[in-house]
């Protein structure tokens, strides 16, 4: 009996699936957790968790204080830095450039399938108050400046075969138009957002944005210098 291996589909394995969910659960509440804790987020029996736990730990993607609470390990730094490695050597000085220069935090974001994922993120060195946002936060696409960036750097036809089913906002047309993407209040309360486009050669495109409470620069002024870092990111990508 032969099998069309071209037709099967592999089914995908119930324990790796539960092993990256565990790292995504930490990598969201930000905090150590008991394996308790982790095991109700997951939704598996303790003594699951736990054969998971020490298959992670054993490749140092996550480790355990001295309370016996599981956190993120160094492992899954080296792994990140190996994650769209030259849009992130790219875009790190233009970030470090513009958070300092424009006193916001700066970060480029990717697509990951319905969600937009912040890859690499610069904080000013010097200010008060600034709206942090973590490397690996994620929100839907369709929602705030980075997705909206995103979604312009694509006609509305284009966008509904790539992601078919998820809504092309009327925004991005705007900001297609404009050249940018504004947002306020959409992922974060009370924080208002910029985003310009980064085309990328051979894949899908990313965003370059601030995020920022309240700013007393021209949000035009703030765009132009998105996307003069964003052009210089792309002639560094080719």
């Amino acid at each position: 009996m032969t099998t069309n291996a071209g037709s099967a589909q592999a089914s995908p394995s119930q324990t790796l699936s539960r092993g990256i969910r565990a790292l995504e659960i930490l990598a969201e509440v930000q905090r150590p957790l008991t394996i308790a804790e982790l095991a109700d987020a997951m939704g598996v029996h303790r003594s699951v968790a736990y054969r998971i736990l020490r298959t992670l730990e054993d490749h140092s993607l996550l480790v355990r204080d001295d309370a016996g609470r599981v956190q993120p390990g160094p492992g899954l730094a080296v792994l990140a830095r190996g994650v769209s490695r030259s849009l992130q050597t790219a875009a790190l000085p233009e970030l470090t450039q513009l958070a300092n220069s424009l006193m916001m935090s700066a970060f480029v974001a990717v697509w990951d399938h319905e969600d937009c994922v912040t890859l690499v993120t610069v904080d000013p060195r010097h200010a008060g108050a600034v709206v942090v946002q973590h490397p690996g936060s994620r929100h839907p696409i369709n929602r705030g400046a980075p997705g909206i960036a995103i979604q312009s750097a694509l006609s509305e036809s284009e966008w509904g075969i790539l992601a078919p089913g998820t809504e092309y906002r009327t925004e991005a047309a705007e900001a297609r138009r404009r050249g940018y993407a504004a947002s306020h209040d959409e992922v974060i309360a009370g924080v208002s957002s910029l985003a310009v486009p980064v085309r990328i050669p051979g894949g899908r495109p990313a965003a370059l944005a601030v995020v920022y409470i309240r700013a007393d620069q021209d949000p035009d002024e703030v765009a132009a210098a998105l996307a003069a870092s964003a052009a210089r990111i792309e002639t560094q990508l080719g």
